[in-house]
C-alpha cells in the first residue's frame, strides 16, 4: 500500500515508481519457461555511429540508441518531443506545447554561454539543415545519441554538443509489405491552469485594496469605507456591476458583499479561448526488396488541432528510400523527402496583450465574453446574435479593447514551411576489404510568416489592419567522400577511413509589414495603403572537412581507436579558420577473458574510455540569432532626416578563435543471467574552454557587447542505464528499464570576475551558467504587511551587515541557485501478454528551480485593478491575519511580485509521459483479404504530471524562467494498425 504521505514530500518519484517497479514481484516464479522460448536478447547488436554502424560492447564510444516501436507511435507532432526519459545524458525541455513546436535539447549539460549547444542531427549519415518537423516519426528506423569524443569527433566542430543520429526506414528482403497506421484523438491542457477567486471573492478582496489604498493621515478608516463601497463598480472601480440594478453598490462599508447579491453571470475566459482539440494522423507506406534491392516510400497526414483557438500544426510529407546493388562492385542509393506544413501560431511566448495564454488567465470571469443587460440577459443585434464584449470599459489591467475569441478568427497567424532534403550516395567496392563512397546531400528549405491583424475587431481597428509577411529560403549542401579499409588477420582486425566533406549554408530572407486596409477580409500587403517596413539580409557560411579514423582490435578482447578532423570555418578570420580535432578510445571485452568466463556470471563485461576535443564555431547574438561575421566590423543602417547613415553594430575581432570542447568519458557495460538484466555506467567529464562569449560593454561605448574567447566551463556526471526482463515465457513477457543521469555545470574560469547575465542570472566561477542573481523575499512585515526583501550593507570595519526593507529598489540581489537540475532520469516498463501489449513511460527530473513570472501576474495587491487574482491572494495580510506570506492589499503599488525568491520553486517532478495498450487480432481472421497483422490500441501522452506547486507546467525554458508560454498538451488518441 502507498503511504498517501509521499504525495507530500519534494521527491516525487518514489510513489509512481511503485507503479513499474511493483506489478510483478515474484510472480514470475510460477511459470517455467521453456528453454527454447528464452531466447537471449541479441547483446553484440549493431548500432548507427559516424559514417557507419559498429557492434555496440566492442565500441570505444558512448551511444545510445531508440528503436522505432518506443518513436513511432507516439501522439508527437515533433520527434524531440519523443527522447524524454529515454536516453540518459539528455535532457529535453518541451518549453512550449504549441503543436510543431521543438524541445531544446542539451547532452551531457550546457558547453558555451554565448555560443550555440544545440546538438548536430544527422539523417541517414549526413548532417540535416532541414526542419526537425519534417521528419515523421513514423519513418523513423532508429535513434542514436553520440554523447563522447570517439562517438562525435569525425564530425569535428559540427558535432561539439553531442549529435543525434536519425535513421529511416528501408525495404526488406522479402514480399512487399504495406502499413497503414490512422489515429485520432483529442488534447487539451496537462496541467490545470492557476485557481483564481470567484466573483464574489474579488469584489470583497478589491473593496479592501482600494479602502487601504484611500486610507491616509487625511482620511480615516470609515471614510475610506466608503469611499470604496461608492467607488467599486464605477469611478476609479471595476467599471462594471455583475450584480445588477438592484445592488448598484454590491459590497457595504464592512466589506462584505450584501445580503442576497448574486453575480448574474460566470464566464471564465479560458472556457472560450481554450477548447479540448482534435488530433488526426494517417501514416501509408509500401517497402519490400529481393537480393539486390531494396525500397521505401511513404505518405503522412498529421493535422493536429492546439488547445488554444485558431493554433495548431498540419503536415504533408512523403519519403522515397531506394537502395540497389547495380554491380557486384557498385551500389547506389537515393532517399528523397518532401514535406509541407502550416502552423497557426498566435502569439504564445511573449507578454503582449494579444498572448493567448496570458489572455485566457488575465481577465476575471465577471467581465462577459458577451455584451449583458444589467439583469444578466445578452444584448444581441438586430438578427438576434450575441455580440461580443470588447471591454471598452475595463481597466488596462484586464485588457481593454480586447476580446481574443471574436478577433483571432478573423485574424493569421500563419508559418508555412516547405521542405525538401535530397540524399544521393556511390558506393565503389575495389576489393572485399576496400571501398569508396561518395555522397551528396541538399536541404531546401522555404519559410513563409504571414501575420495578418484585422480592421474590424480588437486592437487592429485602431490602425486600421496590419499585415507583415517573410519568406525565408535556406538552401544547403554537404559533400562527402569516405574511402574505408576493413581487413581481418588472424585474430588483428583494423578498420581504416579516411575522408574529405565540404558544406556551404545560404539563407536569405526578405520581410516587409503594412498597414491601414480600406476593405475587410483582404490579407495580403497589397490590400494595404500604408507602408511600415521592408527590409532583408543574407547569410553565408562554408565548412571544409578532412577526417580519418582508425580502429584496431585484437582476438575480439582489446580495441582501440584514434581519429582526427580539421574543419575550415568562414565564420574566423583567415589566420584563425583552421581547427583540428581528435579522439583516442579503447576498450575491454573483460567479458571475452578466460578468468571472467570461469565465473560464470557475466554475459558481456565491456570497460571503455575516451577523450578527445572538439571545437565549437556557432557563436550567437545576444538575441539568439547566429553571428556569422564576427571578425569583421559591421554596422547598421540608421538614417537621419531621410539622409543614409551608418552607425557600428559589432567592432571586428578577428583575434577570434575555435571554442574548444575536451570530452573524457569512462563506462562499464554488462549482461548477467542470460541477459535477463543489462546495464551500463558512464562516467563523463566535458570541459570547454576558450569560450565565444559576448561580453557586455558600457552603453556610451555605442555598442552593447562584443565576441571574445573568455571563460571556462566543465560539465561532469555519471549516467546510469537498467534493461530488465523480470518475467519471460511462452505467453508473457515483462520489461522493465531505468535510466538516470546527474549533472554537476561549474563555470571554472572567469577572466573579469561576475558577469550578470539578463536580468535575473550571474556568472561566477564555481556556479552554473544558469545561476539566479535575484533579491531574497523574507516575508510580509506583521505589524503592517508590507513585503520585506533581505539587505546586506557594510558596516565601518567593512563587515556585511543583514537587515531587511520594503523598498525593492533597496533590496540586495544575491545567487539564489541553479536552473539546471541534478537528477534527470526514465522508468519504462512494457508487458506483452499473448495478442495485449501495453507500455509506460514515467520521465522526471529532480533538482534545479523555476522563477515563475507567469504566475505573478495574477498577484497584485489590487493596483493592477481589473485583473484576475489567484487564490492566494486570500491569506493576505490583514490586523486579524498577520502572519502570511501574502502582503496587505492596496491600490498602491508596493513591488510585492517583483522577481525574487518569493517566486522561485523546485523544478523537481515526474509526469507519466506515455501510456499505451494494444490488443492485436489473431491473423486467422483476416488471411482471406492478405492482412497479416492488425493491431487496435489506445495511448495517452503527458497523462499524469506529479508536482508541487499548482498551476505552473514544470517543463519549462532550460534557464528556468517563466514567459505565459503554451502549455504541454495531454493528448489521448485512438488507432489501428494494419500490414498486409
Amino acid at each position: 500500500m502507498i503511504n498517501k504521505n509521499l504525495f507530500n514530500s519534494k521527491i516525487w518519484i518514489p510513489p509512481v515508481a511503485v507503479f513499474f517497479l511493483g506489478i510483478v514481484s515474484v510472480s514470475g516464479q510460477n511459470s517455467k519457461p521453456k528453454k527454447d522460448t528464452l531466447k537471449e536478447k541479441e547483446i553484440d547488436e549493431v548500432v548507427v555511429v559516424a559514417y557507419g554502424k559498429a557492434k555496440r560492447n566492442s565500441y570505444t564510444g558512448s551511444v545510445a540508441t531508440i528503436s522505432s516501436d518506443k518513436i513511432n507511435n507516439r501522439p508527437v507532432t515533433n520527434i524531440t518531443k519523443a527522447l524524454e526519459g529515454q536516453v540518459p545524458g539528455i535532457q529535453v525541455t518541451g518549453a512550449s506545447g504549441q503543436p510543431g513546436a521543438t524541445s531544446t535539447i542539451r547532452i551531457r549539460g550546457v558547453g558555451s554561454v554565448s555560443a550555440s549547444s544545440e546538438p548536430l542531427y544527422v539523417v541517414d549519415g549526413i548532417p540535416f539543415d532541414g526542419n526537425i518537423n519534417a521528419i515523421s516519426p513514423n519513418d523513423i528506423e532508429s535513434i542514436s545519441v553520440l554523447k563522447d569524443a570517439t562517438a562525435s569527433a569525425l564530425y569535428g566542430s559540427r558535432g561539439a554538443n553531442g549529435i543525434i543520429i536519425i535513421t529511416t526506414k528501408s525495404g526488406k528482403k522479402g514480399e512487399a509489405r504495406v502499413n497503414l497506421n490512422i489515429s485520432q484523438g483529442f488534447s487539451g491542457r496537462a496541467v490545470k491552469d492557476y485557481e483564481q477567486v470567484t466573483t464574489d471573492q474579488y469584489f470583497q478582496l478589491y473593496w479592501e485594496a482600494m479602502r487601504n489604498g484611500y486610507q491616509s493621515g487625511q482620511i480615516s478608516a470609515q471614510q475610506a469605507a466608503q469611499m470604496a463601497t461608492d467607488n467599486i463598480v464605477s469611478g476609479t472601480g471595476l467599471s462594471i456591476n455583475p450584480y445588477g440594478a438592484n445592488y448598484p453598490k454590491p459590497v457595504g462599508t464592512d466589506g462584505k458583499l450584501l445580503p442576497g447579491a448574486r453575480a448574474l453571470w460566470n464566464d471564465d475566459w479560458r472556457d472560450v479561448l481554450q477548447r479540448v482539440a482534435s488530433r488526426n494522423q494517417v501514416d501509408l507506406d509500401i517497402s519490400g526488396g529481393n537480393e539486390k534491392s531494396n525500397y521505401f516510400f511513404s505518405l503522412g497526414y498529421l493535422d493536429d488541432k492546439g488547445m488554444a483557438i485558431e493554433s495548431g500544426f498540419k503536415r504533408y510529407s512523403t519519403r522515397l528510400k531506394i537502395n540497389s546493388e547495380v554491380k557486384k562492385w557498385l551500389n547506389v542509393g537515393a532517399n528523397l523527402s518532401y514535406t509541407n506544413s502550416i502552423q497557426q501560431a498566435p502569439s504564445s511566448s511573449d507578454s503582449k496583450a494579444s498572448n493567448i495564454i496570458q489572455a485566457a488567465r488575465a481577465i476575471p470571469s465577471f467581465y462577459p465574453y458577451y455584451e449583458r443587460n444589467p439583469d444578466g440577459s445578452y444584448v444581441v443585434d438586430a438578427e438576434g446574435n450575441k455580440i461580443y464584449d470588447f471591454g471598452r470599459y475595463r481597466p488596462t489591467a484586464a485588457l481593454q479593447n480586447q476580446n481574443l475569441a471574436a478577433s483571432l478568427p478573423l485574424d493569421k497567424n500563419e508559418n508555412k514551411i516547405d521542405n525538401f532534403s535530397g540524399k544521393g550516395f556511390m558506393e565503389f567496392t575495389f576489393l572485399p576489404e576496400l571501398k569508396f563512397r561518395t555522397s551528396f546531400s541538399v536541404d531546401l528549405v522555404s519559410f513563409n510568416e504571414h501575420f495578418y491583424t484585422n480592421p474590424l475587431l480588437g486592437q487592429g481597428k485602431e490602425t486600421g489592419g496590419s499585415v507583415r509577411k517573410a519568406n525565408s529560403r535556406t538552401l544547403s549542401y554537404t559533400t562527402s567522400n569516405i574511402l574505408t579499409y576493413d581487413k581481418r588477420f588472424g585474430k588483428h582486425h583494423i578498420n581504416v577511413l579516411g575522408g574529405h566533406e565540404f558544406y556551404k549554408y545560404d539563407y536569405q530572407i526578405i520581410s516587409g509589414s503594412r498597414q491601414g486596409f480600406s476593405l475587410p477580409n483582404y490579407y495580403e500587403p497589397d490590400a494595404a495603403s500604408l507602408l511600415v517596413d521592408f527590409g532583408g539580409n543574407s547569410d553565408k557560411l562554408s565548412l571544409l572537412s578532412f577526417l580519418g579514423k582508425v580502429e584496431y582490435d585484437f582476438d575480439n578482447k582489446y580495441f582501440l581507436s584514434a581519429s582526427t578532423r580539421a574543419d575550415s570555418s568562414s565564420r574566423f578570420s583567415k589566420d584563425n579558420r583552421w581547427g583540428t580535432f581528435w579522439s583516442v578510445g579503447g576498450s575491454w571485452k573483460l567479458s571475452n577473458e578466460e578468468f571472467i568466463k570461469n565465473l560464470n556470471f557475466f554475459n558481456q563485461l565491456t570497460l571503455r574510455a575516451s577523450y578527445g576535443g572538439q571545437g565549437n564555431d556557432k557563436l550567437l547574438r545576444p538575441n539568439g540569432q547566429s553571428l556569422y561575421y564576427a571578425y569583421q566590423e559591421l554596422y547598421r543602417d540608421s538614417p537621419l532626416a531621410g539622409e543614409p547613415g551608418k552607425t557600428l553594430e559589432k567592432v571586428g575581432t578577428p583575434n577570434l578563435k575555435w571554442e574548444t570542447n575536451l570530452n573524457l568519458n569512462v563506462g562499464l557495460e554488462f549482461a548477467i543471467l542470460n541477459n535477463r538484466i543489462k546495464g551500463n555506467v558512464e562516467y563523463f567529464e566535458r570541459k570547454s574552454k576558450d569560450l565565444l562569449f559576448n561580453v557586455p560593454v558600457a552603453p556610451s561605448l555605442g555598442i552593447t557587447d562584443y565576441p571574445a574567447n573568455i571563460g571556462t566551463i566543465k560539465n561532469t556526471g555519471f549516467e546510469f542505464s537498467l534493461f530488465t526482463t523480470p518475467i519471460k515465457n511462452t505467453d508473457f513477457q515483462w520489461n522493465v528499464d531505468i535510466n538516470l543521469s546527474t549533472l554537476n555545470n561549474t563555470v571554472t574560469k572567469l577572466p573579469k570576475g561576475p558577469l550578470v547575465v539578463g536580468t535575473t542570472k550571474q556568472l561566477n566561477e564555481g556556479g552554473s551558467v544558469y545561476d539566479f542573481f535575484i533579491p531574497e523575499w523574507v516575508g510580509v512585515d506583521p505589524s503592517n504587511g508590507k513585503p520585506l526583501w533581505k539587505t546586506i550593507t557594510k558596516d565601518a570595519n567593512g563587515n556585511p551587515v543583514e537587515g531587511t526593507t520594503s523598498e525593492y529598489a533597496k533590496a540586495t540581489k544575491m545567487l539564489q541557485g541553479s536552473a539546471l537540475p541534478k537528477l534527470t532520469g526514465g522508468v519504462s516498463t512494457s508487458i506483452n501478454y499473448k495478442s495485449f501489449d501495453f507500455s509506460a513511460l514515467l520521465t522526471f527530473k529532480i533538482g534545479g528551480k523555476i522563477l515563475d513570472t507567469d504566475y505573478t501576474s495574477i498577484l497584485h495587491s489590487g493596483n493592477l485593478g481589473g485583473r484576475a487574482w489567484g487564490t492566494e491572494m486570500l491569506n493576505r495580510w490583514t490586523p486579524d491575519n498577520p502572519y502570511t506570506d501574502v502582503p496587505a492589499l492596496s491600490t498602491k503599488t508596493n513591488n510585492w511580485t517583483s522577481v525574487s525568491t518569493r517566486f522561485l520553486y523546485s523544478g523537481t517532478y515526474a509526469r507519466l509521459k506515455n501510456v499505451s495498450l494494444g490488443y492485436t487480432l489473431p491473423s486467422d481472421y483476416f488471411e482471406t483479404i492478405g492482412l497479416k497483422k492488425f493491431r487496435i490500441y489506445v495511448q495517452a501522452e503527458n497523462l499524469l504530471t506529479f508536482y508541487k506547486h499548482k498551476g505552473m507546467d514544470p517543463e519549462q525554458a532550460l534557464d528556468g524562467t517563466t514567459y505565459y508560454r503554451y502549455p504541454a498538451m495531454r493528448t489521448i488518441t485512438f488507432g489501428l494498425q494494419a500490414t498486409f
